[in-house]
């Protein structure tokens, strides 16, 4: 690091779990955001400042008036552009001594499996289950570990999914690909602006401390928030043997009836 790094990160430097060790693997990090809308806007913003070296947004969607709401990487002037491209623009001005790339896409198959394969982690910011399994299936192929989150009307939730620990759950072990489960988008349910910011900035901090080497992540958790009364609670969740998405995965399955229990 140079002397103008050393300046800027000097308030992590200065804590014992990260140091100058810590914040050069921050440096030395490739994180791969899927979405860059009310969740991806925190999460993003929060990785450049802390010195996450190298970002990459990826989103096919543009700057809406309606996403000024809560999608506060964005603003009033830059509505039409894409979302990548005005998000790169904001992490940019935030640090402009990362390297920031805004991928205008749809990624899947083998294209999301080459950037899952780049990535030292990933954050899955998307709003819908397909997307969401499918990242879910290169982050277990490809080995690397995953940050999800999601959030609708009053409530959010937040995992780490970190198949390189042979006894933790993928993301279809919690939501089983072939679930009767419903997509549900803010632009008809309704979304409380803060709490994006809430569970993106948790999914930024899960994933910095997965770089760093810090404390506990998440995985084998699935917090949710209550924003009404705004209460957290926290479900363990176990590995299911008969996954379609990890099964093959080395090392020992949980009984599937253990799955969830209340912590």
């Amino acid at each position: 690091m140079n002397d103008s790094q050393l300046l800027r990160y000097s308030r992590h430097i200065l804590l014992d779990e990260i140091g100058i060790d810590g914040q050069q693997r921050l440096l030395d990090a490739h994180a791969l955001l899927i979405g860059a809308g009310g969740l991806g806007s925190p999460a993003a913003m929060y990785l450049a400042s802390g010195g996450i070296g190298r970002i990459t947004l990826v989103d096919d969607d543009e700057v809406d008036l309606t996403n000024l709401q809560r999608q506060v990487m964005h603003t009033t002037a830059r509505i039409g552009q894409p979302k990548v491209a005005s998000g790169r623009e904001a992490l940019l001005a935030i640090n402009p001594d990362i390297d920031v790339r805004a991928l205008r896409e749809r990624v899947a198959g083998e294209r999301l499996r080459e950037l899952v394969r780049e990535a030292t982690v990933v954050l899955d910011c998307s709003d819908n289950f397909a997307t969401r399994h499918a990242v879910n299936r290169a982050c277990v192929e490809e080995g690397k570990p995953l940050v999800s989150g999601a959030v609708i009307r009053f409530d959010g939730q937040l995992a780490v999914f970190d198949t390189r620990r042979p006894e933790a759950p993928c993301y279809a072990c919690l939501f089983p690909e072939d679930s009767p489960v419903e997509d549900v988008a803010c632009s008809s349910m309704g979304v409380f602006a803060p709490l994006v910011g809430v569970i993106g900035t948790m999914q930024a901090a899960e994933a910095m401390k997965l770089v760093a080497g810090i404390g506990d992540s998440l995985a084998g958790r699935l917090l949710l928030l209550d924003g009404r009364a705004m209460a957290w609670s926290a479900m363990r969740i176990g590995r299911n043997p008969s996954c379609p998405a990890c099964a093959s995965r080395a090392g020992k399955c949980v009984q599937k009836q253990d799955r969830l229990k209340t912590e």
